[in-house]
């Protein structure tokens, strides 16, 4: 019985036309960072999951895919049991010998013994390792570009997969707030190239920080910036519940609330400077937006740039500056790229006091939207064939294959059509089918004139060639 084809739920096969789609934005991307003087970098599918886990927080350590590792490595799960329990006579054939004892087994510290692997979760942490590793042969400031898939084990829905492309630019060894202003350009001069209106909003970590100061609970940062993150999705009052659930008095609560109240204002960073003006780590956080804000004012973004003081961007590495973008039409009303700054990241890989900053673009999700308003360019093909030599005979072939080659030779992107079989309507069918321009039709008349048939297929126009004009066709 043959087997029914599929692929994993939160994956996607991408048909040619969608191949080439997918690449005018990498490209448009990989320009405006080329611009900027960012390098290329790629690193591995894989890391070590000490590398990975412990930096995304509690609910991205549980989207971290894990690897199984090679060999038995049930067998090697039984021994932890034994040391875990102190059994010395298993059954060691299968599962059921543990006798339930496996229910008991802390999964984290069972975790080395069968996977030491794991997908990586984004390119930012990968991007932290590898400079930890190549401290020596790097120049600092570095900037370093790097545009490759990655895996979260995360529910697949509408705009949200399993595997994804991420884009990322990151500078690393500079405090400047120069950065933050040049990265969100980036992000302006991409979106405006790419036809997509998009709002960029920005907020600081440090106000997160000093909020949870302003009301008495520093130890529930994480917490009240988690629940603030899922504002979008529940709701102010699913925020309240959520903080709640942290142990917030009503009082708290409503401090937070009205914290988030700021954006609505007319002067955001007035009332921000009026509210932590006794709470350093606030004052620091604001002065960092004015002074983001006023190079920006000198590199003249064409999208608005905007201050939202509800964005707190889940990740827990985040220390500074953070950012997220959004497109002003579609269905897909989540993020297509974000970024922030990192002040701690390398010094987890033993290497402290390198600040870093970066932004990244969600591929798949400005393809989603790109393709949802019509807004790819209208010359991408699924194939990029120029001309389709098209033949009679068994001669004619022959020559048809002479020509391709010294058409190939010269640049353009050519191709003989395969079956001697099939007459010049299905050869010509093919070519309409791929939206190929052109069709070169050679018989016997022309091999003895060297003159060939060139048809239009887009006009209908046709003309007469020299093998040599026929090499600058365009």
């Amino acid at each position: 019985m043959a087997q029914k084809p599929s692929i994993p739920q939160g994956t996607r096969d991408f048909s040619p036309i969608m191949v080439q789609r997918r690449k005018y934005i990498l490209n448009t991307i990989e320009g405006v960072f080329k611009k900027y003087g960012f390098m290329p970098l790629e690193t591995p599918t894989m890391e070590n999951l000490t590398t990975l886990t412990g930096k995304y927080g509690d609910e991205g350590d549980q989207l971290l895919y894990k690897i199984i590792n090679s060999g038995d490595y049930l067998k090697k799960l039984v021994e932890y049991q034994d040391k875990a329990f102190g059994h010395e006579e298993i059954d060691r054939t299968f599962l059921p010998s543990f006798d339930g004892k496996i229910s008991n087994l802390d999964y984290k510290k069972a975790l080395p013994w069968i996977a030491e692997k794991g997908l990586r979760y984004d390119l930012t942490v990968p991007f932290a390792r590898y400079v930890s590793m190549n401290r020596n042969e790097i120049t600092l400031p570095f900037k370093r570009y790097q545009m490759q898939p990655v895996w979260r084990a995360d529910k697949p829905q509408k705009g949200r997969y399993r595997e994804f492309w991420q884009c990322d630019a990151d500078i690393i060894g500079s405090t400047s707030l120069l950065n933050e202003a040049e990265l969100l350009k980036i992000y302006d001069e991409v979106f405006t190239l790419l036809n997509l209106p998009v709002v960029i909003k920005v907020n600081n970590r440090k106000l997160l920080s000093a909020l949870a100061t302003l009301i008495n609970a520093p130890e529930s940062f994480m917490a009240i910036t988690m629940a603030i993150d899922k504002l979008d999705k529940i709701g102010e009052a699913g925020v309240k519940i959520e903080l709640e659930k942290c142990g917030l008095n009503q009082t708290q609560i409503d401090q937070i609330i009205s914290f988030l109240q700021i954006s609505n204002s007319s002067l955001p960073l007035n009332d921000l400077e009026e509210l932590f003006a006794g709470v350093e780590e606030g004052k620091i956080g604001v002065q960092e937006l004015k002074t983001t804000f006023s190079f920006l004012g000198i590199l003249h973004p064409l999208n608005p740039i905007k201050l939202d003081v509800t964005l707190a961007r889940g990740l827990s590495y985040y220390t500074g500056a953070i950012v997220e973008v959004q497109a002003y039409s579609g269905s897909l009303k989540s993020s297509i790229g974000g970024g922030g700054r990192y002040d701690n990241l390398t010094g987890i890989f033993g290497l402290p006091g390198i600040s870093g900053v970066g932004i990244s673009f969600g591929l798949d999700r400005i393809a989603d939207v790109l393709d949802e308003l019509e807004l790819f360019p209208n010359n991408l093909t699924a194939c990029e064939t120029k001309i389709l030599f098209c033949y009679f005979d068994e001669e004619s072939q022959i020559k048809a294959i002479e020509l391709c080659a010294k058409v190939r030779n010269n640049g353009v992107a050519a191709e003989v059509y395969p079956d001697l079989t099939k007459k010049i309507g299905k050869q010509l069918d093919y070519a309409n089918k791929l939206k190929i321009t052109y069709a070169c039709i050679i018989g016997s008349n022309e091999i003895a004139s060297n003159k060939y048939v060139v048809k239009n297929l887009n006009s209908g126009e046709q003309k007469e060639m020299s093998p040599i004009e026929l090499t600058q066709i365009n």
